[in-house]
């Protein structure tokens, strides 16, 4: 890991200065921390890592996405300004196999930025200039609410034949890949991330398709039908993906 900034770089003009921050009790945090600006990248890099807390850097979208699937973080931090794609989407590709807590770290400060990131499944939205205490503080608070009883394996799920490895994306059948469209897949991971919970019909459209969408039940009914012809070995009689008539759907014998 790399040491503290040298005595005499420059602070980063979009990080205010402040006293020092409270240590961080937990030594096993880690945190991946996606941000193509490189000052910033390694003051908040020092930072962190002078409160005992293991950092991995990406500069690009991509690379953070595959960071975070090998590092297992605690939390991440993400600036949606990147050079590959939008830090939202990153966000939303996040949230197709992982809980971790994500703090958007912007200099976007207009309500519509912050909204959209939120939907996408951001915790949390950290505005430029910001103060390396108060962000500390926004770390500590969402790793106290993290659920520290979630496995590595959580991230493969398996029900009846058909396997699903959130984070390569990818779903099997008696160990034959099963090609899902990215609507299909987006439903099938809405079921997965709350298995054995019935999900109402308006749940899952605007998961899926977004809140404009909330009452056109059409698209649900075909679409969960599509899902139940590839996974299930009945799709007439189905096991796994069940109806709760009148209200939802639900995924039960996940194991």
């Amino acid at each position: 890991m790399r040491g503290r900034p040298k005595a005499g770089r420059r602070t980063s003009p979009v990080v205010r200065s402040e006293g020092p921050a409270n240590v961080m009790s937990d030594p096993a945090v880690t945190v991946v921390l996606i941000e193509d600006d490189r000052q910033i990248r390694r003051y908040v890099r020092a930072s962190l890592e002078n409160e005992a807390m293991r950092v991995f850097d990406a500069g690009t979208g991509q690379e953070g996405l595959t960071i975070t699937a090998t590092a297992r973080p605690d939390l991440v931090i993400i600036d949606p300004g990147l050079p590959d794609m939008d830090g939202v989407d990153v966000i939303r590709q996040l949230r197709g196999w992982t809980a971790v807590p994500v703090i958007v770290l912007s200099a976007r400060c207009r309500e519509k930025d912050k909204v959209m990131a939120l939907d996408a499944g951001a915790d949390d939205y950290v505005t430029k200039p910001f103060g390396v205490a108060e962000l500390l503080a926004r770390i500590r608070a969402h790793l106290r609410r993290q659920d520290r009883s979630v496995t590595p394996d959580s991230a493969r799920v398996s029900f009846g034949a058909v396997t699903v490895n959130l984070p390569a994306r990818s779903v099997q059948r008696n160990g034959e890949t099963i090609h899902l469209s990215p609507t299909e897949y987006r439903l099938l991971v809405a079921l997965v991330r709350h298995a054995g919970c019935v999900l109402t019909h308006r749940q899952l459209l605007e998961e899926v398709w977004g809140p404009a969408h909330a009452q056109n039940a059409n698209y649900l009914r075909i679409y969960m039908g599509n899902l139940r012809h590839k996974l299930e070995r009945d799709p007439a009689r189905p096991e796994h993906i069940v109806t709760e008539t009148g209200v939802g759907y639900c995924l039960v014998g996940v194991r």
